[in-house]
């Protein structure tokens, strides 16, 4: 069992040059007895974006703070605090925030999806 408040956690910089402004903080996952999610707290600074890519799994996001976009398979979906999404395997997606402040969401993977 976990109970416990984000904003303990340090968010790790995503370090790619296919990445701009992002971090992440792993709430959940095998180290608190979720053998088989990761539950991710993804933090887009302005202008921030996550990497355009594809993978094997799927996954899902709710967003928490803020606005931007989620692109999958090049369609283009605005999304604010309370959109959430389904991301399904093979697809490729990217996050963007098109706001002035944070952009924060969760996303829940399937193990392998964390790396």
């Amino acid at each position: 069992m976990i109970v416990d408040n984000e904003s303990k956690i340090m968010a790790a910089t995503m370090d790619s040059p296919e990445v701009q402004a992002a971090a992440m903080k792993v709430l959940v996952g095998p180290r608190q007895g979720w053998e088989d999610y990761v539950m991710r707290m993804v933090e887009l600074g302005s202008g921030g974006y996550s990497p355009k890519h594809r993978h094997p799994w799927p996954h899902i996001n709710y967003m928490v703070q803020g606005e931007g976009v989620l692109e999958i398979e090049g369609e283009v979906n605005d999304v604010r605090e309370g959109s959430f999404a389904y991301v399904p395997a093979d697809s490729e997606h990217q996050f963007r925030n098109t706001g002035t402040g944070q952009f924060r969401f969760i996303c829940i993977v399937p193990r392998e999806g964390h790396q």
